[in-house]
């Protein structure tokens, strides 16, 4: 007994393994790409007198009337998407905060759609973090998701962090703070969007699955629910763009490849933050998502 006591005593004594930062990526593909006014680059969608911009900072918010959207002027057939956040604090249930590539306008009904979305959470348990993939109509009618969920390594209520989605023609590779934590590659056409879209970002209320899908609810006495925007990034292919411009890389080699230290930090993310994987679920029917048994 006194021997199991040390032991407990020895571990409480030590840091957790997981404790820390990811080890260093060694390139920072943020650093490549211009900041980009948002009056320039984007214009408000929904919700106008919801938002406000000073000195190049967003802020959006949630309230029990409205909440409120941003959308890039241009369309991009490929590209680096990225911004600096900072969420709201506290009671969030039922609250989302998303930055995401779509061409829902469009090709209503049968769209295309890359997320990142920050899930509402409750007094004292963290936010979540949920990557997502449409393609072609997978997010209409009968959803069928693509979702990777984490738990980030720090607090995205305290201080902004640089979230950013990589997507060329073979992959998508999302981004925090320029480390690559997950991986979506070009199985097949039909599991891969292809079409161009736009960049959106927004705050809303999906109080109907958000949060433990759907436990909790949006509470309004805590409105409002506030996300700052800054630091936005866009660089690639527009769709109009000539049909020789490259795609850009999100690695030091040209052809977009990650290096070894980069899958290195994404493996060291997966191992310690994340929370979901779709391919995992055996609840789930992979027959609607073969690139996880390709």
């Amino acid at each position: 007994m006194a021997a199991i006591l040390l032991i407990f005593l020895l571990m409480l004594s030590f840091p957790s393994m997981n404790a820390g930062s990811p080890p260093s990526p060694g390139y920072w593909p943020s650093t490549k790409f211009r900041p980009m006014s948002f009056h320039y680059a984007f214009k408000s969608l929904w919700g106008f007198s919801h938002q406000s911009v000073d000195q190049n900072a967003l802020t959006i918010w949630l309230d029990r009337t409205s909440g409120s959207g941003f959308k890039s002027d241009r369309p991009f057939r490929s590209g680096y998407f990225g911004a600096s956040i900072k969420v709201h604090p506290g009671y969030t249930a039922g609250v989302i905060t998303a930055f995401y590539l779509s061409n829902s306008e469009v090709h209503p009904g049968f769209h295309d759609e890359v997320d990142i979305e920050f899930l509402g959470t409750t007094f004292g348990k963290p936010y979540t973090l949920q990557t997502n993939v449409y393609i072609r109509g997978s997010g209409d009618g009968e959803i069928i998701g693509r979702e990777m969920k984490f738990h980030l390594w720090f607090d995205p209520t305290q201080d902004f962090h640089h979230y950013a989605i990589f997507w060329s023609p073979k992959e998508i590779i999302f981004l925090v703070d320029d480390v690559p934590i997950r991986r979506y590659q070009r199985k097949s056409d039909a599991t891969f969007p292809l079409r161009p879209m736009w960049l959106y970002g927004s705050i809303w209320d999906a109080s109907s699955w958000a949060t433990e899908d759907g436990k909790y609810k949006a509470d309004y006495n805590y409105q409002p629910f506030v996300a700052k925007f800054t630091d936005f990034k866009a660089g690639g292919c527009s769709a109009y763009s000539s049909p020789r411009c490259r795609p850009v890389s999100a690695s030091p080699h040209r052809s977009g490849r990650l290096t070894m230290q980069q899958y290195k930090a994404m493996k060291w993310v997966q191992r310690y933050h994340l929370v979901y994987d779709y391919c995992k679920d055996h609840k789930r029917n992979h027959a609607l998502t073969p690139e996880c048994w390709n």
